[in-house]
């Protein structure tokens, strides 16, 4: 490809919405145009980026067995109906009606239509196990679009789907999936990305992980040990908390060391109410009567969207709830509570002693008001809460002696400096992150849903169980910008850089040089090298400048210096120590050679 054809222009500054490097970078660059909030094209450079990523995915895919197959984008409401999906997924699903007025989807993700395809073709157990694999374009209708192709609404994606007849089939796949993602980044250049336990959201499922690229600029949290090697995602991330280790005396207004209502020999504190006029906050209370929030029990109220209910979760006052763990235990989404005049709570004075205690023989649940508690509570003594009226609180809470039989749960976020559920240090650290994949194990959520079965040896029917498996292409190959770039522009891996050579003719108005160059951009598209030649007659600085923006590992310059030396200048994006004077006759072979110590040194162990 020569400069002077190709599609799309490169700019010098910034555009203004521009938040993030790679999103900046690859406008600057010409890679790509937005069309409207969230969705993209995508010029020649980025599609032959996503094109590599593409066919690097095909290969490890097939190497375990995957059978490529393509689904509708648009699907029958009828279909989602049958798996429950179409009620429970929100606004983030395009609905609409077709000329008909049947009720249509545009695909998010193709769960459904896998399992349409698979049950008519695999009704015995002898068609087990299988997997089957699409590239497919999806379209969510995603809130929250930021940082260019990282979260957009229209994407491309590969999204596998596994079938197999027994959990330790299952489990077996899901590992060779697993080895084939870390190969599958390790070749696209960002070998960095690591692995995390994830909560299955609305894929489904128990078990699941997410493979994340760290960096600053990333939307998730990641949870990471750095003593053990335990990561997970925030969502998932397991909060470990010690009992309280000292407790306010409300007798004698002091701390007296009380952790565990059965294990302290010590006489239990009183609960006693005080008066805390126009205290409502944690960092009130706190401030008034001279405690920590580890001292404290907090309420935090919600409401469920379906209904309106309250729910009223219990945790200690230095922790944050953990919503998605929240609405796992729920089975429902929830929003924060709105306290009525009606609702029986008193805002800012909630305490679970007294409001337990009305619970308790349906063990903390009614149709109006769910209580539940987070086991930082479990044991702990001395604490302070609400009295659930205004402007008193209880002190000398005893969880086991005052909330009896309360059942507790995790639904606390973890925190830096935390205990690793592992290997119970205190030594978690709080990371941002890019998800650039994930993975599912599914079980029987879809299959028994949308009664597909297979029939065993015997004759018997069985829900076969599945897993899933997805990458984002245009995400990953911006997350691959994000982590190899410097301010001049990417710097793209070999295996995935849209052109692997950059010819620069220097003077390109002189005849010879021309020539010179001409013959070496003919010559290394004969030897099968792909080059994006720099025809044009401009300055030095303008083309470096879109040299750079492109990003394109290996710089050749032909200029009249190297003409009269019978030589071409080899440089590497981004390495320019690594730079050396070929003689013109040697170029085609010091090139290939390059190529391929450049792409070896990607390939996985």
């Amino acid at each position: 490809m020569k400069m002077s054809h190709l599609l799309g222009e490169r700019f010098k500054e910034t555009p203004s919405d521009c938040q993030i490097a790679s999103h900046a970078l690859m406008m600057r660059g010409g890679y790509m145009r937005q069309l409207c909030n969230g969705i993209y094209s995508l010029y020649p450079p980025a599609r032959r980026i996503t094109r590599k990523i593409e066919q690097i995915i095909r290969e490890e895919m097939d190497a375990i067995g995957g059978q490529e197959v393509l689904f509708p984008v648009v699907m029958p409401a009828s279909l989602w109906r049958e798996s429950g999906r179409y009620e429970s997924i929100g606004s983030e699903m395009a609905r609409f009606q077709d000329r008909s007025g049947s009720d249509v989807v545009l695909g998010m993700t193709h769960e459904e239509a896998a399992v349409q395809l698979a049950r008519g073709a695999a009704k015995s157990h002898a068609d087990y196990p299988f997997m089957i694999y699409q590239i497919q374009t999806k379209f969510r209708d995603e809130p929250r679009c930021r940082g260019g192709l990282i979260r957009v609404r229209e994407f491309t994606m590969k999204d596998a789907y596994s079938f197999h007849t027994s959990q330790e089939d299952l489990e077996e796949y899901y590992e060779k999936c697993y080895e084939a993602y870390h190969r599958i980044f390790a070749r696209a250049g960002v070998p960095e990305v690591v692995a995390v336990k994830s909560d299955s959201g609305m894929m489904g499922g128990s078990i699941a992980h997410e493979f994340m690229l760290l960096t600053e600029i990333g939307e998730d949290s990641i949870v990471l040990c750095p003593s053990c090697g335990h990561r997970a995602n925030m969502e998932a991330a397991e909060c470990i908390t010690e009992a309280p280790s000292e407790g306010i005396c409300a007798s004698e207004g002091r701390t007296d060391g009380h952790t565990e209502c059965a294990a302290s020999s010590l006489p239990l504190p009183a609960l006693t109410e005080v008066s805390t006029p126009g205290v409502h906050t944690i960092d009130e209370l706190c401030a008034f009567l001279g405690i920590t929030a580890a001292q404290c029990c907090k309420a935090v109220v919600y409401q469920r969207n379906r209904d309106d209910s309250y729910v009223v979760l219990f945790i200690r006052g230095d922790l944050d709830v953990n919503e998605t763990k929240l609405t796992n235990r729920l089975r429902e989404e929830v929003h924060p509570g709105e306290i009525t005049e009606g609702s029986g709570l008193q805002a800012g004075f909630i305490g679970p002693a007294a409001l337990y205690a009305g619970l308790r023989k349906s063990s903390g649940e009614n149709t109006g008001l769910t209580i539940l508690f987070d086991r930082s509570l479990k044991g702990a003594t001395g604490l302070v809460c609400g009295a659930n009226r205004a402007d008193f609180h209880y002190t000398g809470l005893c969880m086991e002696r005052d909330c009896p039989d309360a059942s507790y749960e995790d639904f606390a976020k973890a925190q830096e400096g935390g205990i690793c559920p592992v290997c119970g240090r205190h030594s978690l650290t709080i990371s941002r992150g890019i998800e650039v994949g994930n993975i599912f194990q599914l079980g029987t959520k879809y299959s028994k849903a949308m009664h597909m079965q297979y029939v065993d040896a015997d004759g018997a029917a069985h829900y076969p169980l599945m897993g899933c498996y997805g990458i984002g292409i245009g995400r990953l190959a911006a997350s691959v910008c994000e982590a190899h770039h410097d301010e001049y522009g990417p710097i793209w891996p070999i295996t995935i850089s849209p052109w692997q050579v950059h010819l620069c003719c220097m003077r390109s108005d002189n005849a010879e040089v021309h020539a010179m160059a001409d013959a070496l951009y003919d010559e290394l598209q004969r030897a099968g090298v792909e080059v994006l030649y720099d025809d044009r007659n401009v300055s030095a600085g303008v083309m470096f400048s879109d040299a750079d923006l492109l990003g394109i590992p290996i710089r050749l310059i032909a200029s009249p210096r190297n003409r009269k030396e019978g030589c071409v200048e080899m440089t590497l994006r981004g390495n320019k120590a690594d730079t050396c004077k070929i003689p013109a006759d040697e170029i085609v072979l010091r090139v290939r050679e390059k190529i391929s110590a450049l792409t070896a040194a990607l390939q996985p162990e």
